[in-house]
């Protein structure tokens, strides 16, 4: 506490600063977790903020997914299809059965970067086999095949972002 002997600092127009007050909005503002308070008092006008910093959520890099390498020439040439989605001659009808995400969250291909994918494409799955896995709230959710079929494709990446009803997996009878 402050010295009796000390003198309250004065402002410009003489009205002393009561420090005691100061102290106790301080104390305020450590017990309930605001950010500033402002007190009037005639022609005093206290305010005592303090500055809140907020940390970026940490992200994890996942490992790559596993990848053949024959087929390195095949996302090239996929490349100029996904560029203009709306153009009629590049709309291709893909047939099967589309596995959506349940939920927002980031998809998993393998349960961890040194395991192998869940599935890849050509794969045989069985009814309630996992084909990937979806995180949501630091809970791991499987995503399981709906029916007996083979994988067409992997329609996300390894650590990608999903949201509701996105396509994740085309599978094919």
């Amino acid at each position: 506490m402050a010295d009796s002997k000390t003198p309250a600092p004065k402002l410009k127009n003489d009205a002393e600063i009561d420090t005691a007050l100061v102290r106790q909005l301080a104390d305020i503002l450590n017990d309930t977790d605001l950010t500033e308070i402002e007190v009037e008092r005639g022609d005093l006008h206290i305010r005592v903020a303090r500055e809140v910093t907020v940390s970026a959520p940490v992200q994890y890099a996942a490992a790559p997914a596993y990848a053949p390498q024959a087929p390195a020439a095949a996302p090239a040439a996929a490349a100029p299809a996904a560029a203009m989605p709306s153009d009629p001659a590049t709309i291709v009808a893909k047939s099967g059965e589309e596995v959506k995400s349940p939920m927002v969250g980031t998809a998993y291909l393998q349960a961890s970067p040194e395991a192998p994918p869940f599935c890849q494409p050509g794969d045989t799955v069985k009814k309630g086999q996992t084909l990937l896995i979806v995180e949501a709230m630091k809970t791991m959710n499987p995503i399981q095949a709906p029916r007996d079929g083979v994988v067409v494709e992997v329609l996300v990446g390894d650590a990608q972002p999903v949201e509701f009803g996105e396509p994740l997996v085309l599978l094919q009878a």
